[in-house]
């Protein structure tokens, strides 16, 4: 039996420019997902959210609209898993982490099947590695519009400031795509003062980064020169967040948040949470993730105060940001 899990994660600043060679400082959550691969005698079959296929031929892996079996099915097409000829298992893929929620829910699941899979195949890749390749599956094989944040933290975890220069000319990925730079924060930080609110609205990350990333392609000033200072505002919110400096840390955050807005890259619902946290005593709030839904990150010094403002205002749930392992995987004999 294998056993893997992965966390979600949340934009503290600095998001989106992940997308575009930025910077960003994120945060893995306590909510995570999980993979659980058992090796069988008889066939391939893969479970996710409580739907499941039989694997017996290659035309069992194409891809279908709205399906949750989509992610195993990338999975297994770029490891080139062969009905018949790969050693067959039993897969099995849950999560407690909100999907479509801006959490980076799909793509933990994402790395759980690639780190249980590649157990099962006795591929050793490094966590570099690890993050590229599952970023690829979700980009090339799934064609969802996406940066590079979600894939680092799911697998190496923690809070992080990372670096994604020079990775934004070419969304595909190729042996000369250079590597993210991470650099862990957890060990200097003894409190995190964030609350994170979902506002219930599910949403596609992609439909939200499509039209802006386009946008960006044919160098729009605004997007082109808002993304340049995003990235800006994460440089300097490390510093901010090791110093403890929640106010400048706040003022960072609340103009990552104006400018992604201004772009529209936010939404009602969004804004809707982002007034009831300021309203409930946070000194910042912005998006956590992709906008049109999803969730909201509050900085808040009175975490009660600001909890039950969100409830109040609608929240449909409330999460913890926490430090936590990256993209684990146990074998069990």
């Amino acid at each position: 039996m294998i056993i893997a899990t992965a966390p979600g994660r949340c934009g503290i600043v600095g998001n989106p420019t992940d997308m575009y060679g930025g910077s960003v400082v994120s945060c893995s959550t306590a909510e995570r997902a999980a993979c659980t691969l058992v090796g069988e005698k008889d066939s391939i079959v893969i479970s996710v959210g409580g739907q499941s296929q039989e694997i017996v031929s290659s035309n069992d892996l194409a891809l279908r609209d709205g399906d949750y079996l989509n992610v195993a099915r990338a999975v297994l097409m770029a490891l080139e898993v062969q009905p018949g000829v790969t050693p067959p298992f039993h897969l099995d893929a849950t999560t407690d982490i909100p999907m479509q929620a801006g959490l980076a829910g799909s793509t933990a699941i994402l790395a759980t099947i690639v780190g249980a899979v590649l157990a099962h195949l006795d591929l050793r890749l490094n966590p570099y590695e690890v993050a590229e390749l599952v970023r690829k599956i979700e980009y090339d094989v799934l064609r969802c519009v996406c940066g590079f944040q979600d894939h680092y933290m799911a697998t190496f975890g923690g809070l992080n400031f990372m670096d994604f220069r020079d990775k934004n000319s070419a969304m595909s990925q190729d042996y000369s795509t250079p590597y993210a730079t991470i650099e862990p924060l957890a060990p200097y930080l003894t409190t995190l003062p964030f609350v994170l609110a979902h506002t219930g609205v599910k949403h596609h990350s992609g439909t939200v980064h499509k039209s802006i990333r386009d946008r960006w392609l044919e160098g729009e000033l605004a997007v082109v020169e808002g993304y340049l200072e995003i990235a800006r505002l994460a440089r300097t919110g490390k510093k901010a967040l090791l110093a403890h400096d929640w106010p400048l840390l706040a003022e960072l955050m609340s103009r990552n948040h104006a400018i992604q807005r201004d772009l529209g890259g936010s939404g009602e619902s969004n804004e809707a949470l982002i007034a009831a946290a300021l309203g409930g005593g946070a000194i910042a709030a912005k998006l956590a993730g992709a906008g049109g839904g999803g969730t909201i990150i509050a900085l808040t010094l009175d975490p009660e105060r600001t909890q039950k403002a969100l409830l109040d205002a609608g929240a449909d749930k409330i999460l913890i940001p926490a430090p936590s392992l990256g993209l684990t995987v146990e074998i069990r004999v």
